[in-house]
């Protein structure tokens, strides 16, 4: 999928939708994000040593999960928890973020996920993590 069809699954807009692209490979989904420089995260983290913040790195993983659920098509996907969240390597501009996520489980409205981010071939973010599908409000 390329950004415009990303849209159609995520409810995120510059300058949160944080995928360039994203391919569902069997049970797992592989997202990419290149960091540019210019992003609005990176302005104040920090002057002269610019590192995209962990935060951002799980943002990016929740957001490539929601590739695997095709139903999510209208619906706002919330975080619900975090957990086992590791930070091994910094994330930097020019660099290509590679997050694989797979969905671990499925209750109703709320979906149950492990993934990681990886850059230049190194574990960046590891973490489990789940979020609920809410609906339109009206």
């Amino acid at each position: 999928m390329n950004r415009e069809e990303i849209k159609q699954l995520l409810p995120h807009r510059e300058p949160m939708l944080l995928l360039d692209e994203v391919n569902v490979e069997g049970e797992k989904a592989v997202g990419k994000y290149t960091v540019r420089g210019d992003e609005f995260f990176l302005q104040g983290h920090f002057p002269g040593n610019p590192i995209v913040p962990g935060v951002i790195h799980c943002e990016m993983i929740a957001q490539t999960a929601v590739a695997l659920l095709p139903d999510s098509k209208g619906k706002t996907p919330l975080y619900t928890g975090l957990n086992n969240v590791k930070f091994k390597n910094p994330l930097l501009p020019g660099d290509t973020a590679v997050m694989t996520v797979e969905l671990t489980a499925r209750r109703g409205i709320f979906c149950f996920a492990k993934g990681r981010l990886e850059a230049n071939g190194k574990l960046c973010t590891s973490a489990e993590f789940s979020f609920a599908l809410l609906p339109p409000r009206a």
